[in-house]
């Protein structure tokens, strides 16, 4: 814990003005101290003051910087070269022969004989003869007789009458249609064409990464690799056509068919039923039977037999083998092999090298320094003085300069055992620009019960937790 001289330097550190109490030889409440010699009796007051500090950081800003660089990029030329090509190749040779074929042959031999082919023919003779034949035929007899006859006619009666007629005449009507009519034009519009994707090595921090495959999560180390770049994008302009639809009115003419009536005059015919009498001569025919004879030649068939006598000289063939002997020519063929040459075109790929600068952008970073100012909260604790009653002591302000060691009266304190208070050394110059601050080894001082015995009897405080405050923390 710190002493009292510790907490008023702290307060003199901090441009705050320290409160001080008197220790009267008798309270307001009238009590006497005792003669007994009993320490003095503090009671802790916690205050919070907030320190103000400047900080000066650096942002970190981005310049894309663009480097050319030379890039030698290997191009393919095709060429044609003409190479010699030997093979060997099997030529056939033909050689021609004779050799002797022995066969037998059938040989045919034609004899004539004489053959006996006589037959028999029978004849047919015919002989007419007459006989007669007694028949019935019915004679007619034609008879003219008249008779009634009733028929009817029609005699036509003409009448003259009128009536109405329809016909279809086309007649021309006008309308008007809406059409609609681009009469648009060609603008200009422009558009962004990104850049075209080229690849350069850039460094690749470490990072966990999911193999794509197995979907394992593992460690990569970094490293350098090959990521896309953009190049940048460029504004071209194009003509394109803006459509402007116009309705107009376009008249139309059509014929229209419109149905007219008209009296015609019609003649009409009927027919009225009249009957006639007349006399009709007919011719009646009735069938007389009559008895004749007549002659009725008739042919009879009788045959006769005869012979016929057929001497046929036939040719007969027989076969009479017989041996040949024939030449007959042989073709061999044996392969004869030769080697060739033959001129070929072979296509021969050639690298040639293009030398070509490329802008490589590159990411240069700037530290650009910005300087804020942030509160640092600090506890500070004083130790007030008590009265035997547990009054605080009647406060004796004093306000310290800006510059030198605050100047703090207390009142004397009547037991003679009881230790004087010592003031904080006077601030060296170099410190006025320091803020002040707490070894970290030291303990925080936390706050005590003031109706326990220790701190009435002027024991060291417990230490305390820090503050809860949402500004007690620094930034």
């Amino acid at each position: 814990m710190k002493t009292f001289s510790a907490l008023f330097s702290g307060l003199a550190l901090a441009g705050l003005a320290p409160v001080m109490f008197e220790n009267a030889a008798m309270g307001q409440c009238g009590v006497e101290p005792c003669g007994q010699s009993c320490g003095p009796t503090y009671r802790l007051q916690y205050s919070t003051v907030y320190e103000e500090r400047q900080v000066t950081a650096y942002k970190v800003e981005v310049d894309t910087v663009y480097q050319e660089k030379q890039v030698t990029s290997y191009r393919p030329v095709w060429e044609t070269q003409t190479r010699e090509r030997r093979y060997t190749v099997a030529r056939p040779v033909f050689e021609t022969s004779e050799r002797e074929d022995r066969y037998t042959v059938l040989r045919p031999v034609t004899e004539t004989r004489i053959e006996d082919r006589s037959y028999d023919v029978a004849r047919n003779v015919y002989e007419t003869q007459e006989r007669e034949e007694r028949y019935m035929v019915q004679r007619p007899v034609y008879e003219t007789q008249e008779r009634e006859e009733r028929y009817m006619v029609q005699r036509p009666v003409y009448e003259t009458s009128e009536r109405d007629e329809y016909y279809t005449v086309a007649e021309p009507v006008t309308t008007y249609r809406a059409v609609q009519v681009d009469q648009g034009g060609y603008v200009d519009q422009t558009y962004c064409r990104p850049g075209a994707v080229h690849n350069r090595l850039a460094w690749q921090p470490s990072a966990c990464v999911v193999d794509p495959l197995t979907g394992a999560a593992g460690y990569q180390r970094g490293g350098l690799a090959w990521v896309p770049m953009q190049a940048p994008s460029r504004v071209e302009v194009a003509r394109v056509w803006q459509p402007n639809v116009v309705t107009q009115q376009v008249p139309e003419t059509t014929m229209v068919a419109r149905t007219v009536a008209r009296k015609v005059p019609v003649q009409t015919c009927r027919l009225v039923n009249e009957e006639v009498v007349r006399k009709v001569p007919i011719q009646v025919c009735r069938m007389v039977q009559e008895e004749q004879v007549r002659r009725v030649p008739y042919t009879t068939c009788r045959q006769v037999v005869e012979r016929v006598e057929n001497k046929v000289p036939v040719q007969v063939c027989r076969m009479v083998p017989e041996e040949m002997v024939r030449k007959v020519p042989v073709t061999t063929c044996k392969m004869a092999y030769e080697e060739r040459v033959e001129q070929e075109p072979v296509r021969v790929c050639r690298q040639v090298a293009v030398s070509e600068t490329v802008r490589i952008p590159q990411c240069v970073e700037r530290r650009v320094p910005v300087t804020y100012t942030y509160r640092v909260p600090r506890t500070i604790v004083a130790k007030i003085p008590l009265d035997p009653c547990g009054n605080d002591m009647v406060p004796i302000a004093v306000t310290p300069s800006p510059m030198s060691s605050p100047t703090m009266v207390v009142p004397p304190y009547s037991p003679a055992s009881s230790p004087a208070p010592k003031l904080a050394p006077p601030p060296k110059p170099e410190d006025a620009n320091t803020p002040p601050s707490l070894n970290p080894n030291d303990p925080i001082p936390g706050p005590i019960d003031e109706n326990s015995p220790k701190s009435r009897a002027g024991g060291a405080p417990s230490t305390f937790a820090p503050s809860n405050d949402p500004q007690d923390n620094t930034k």
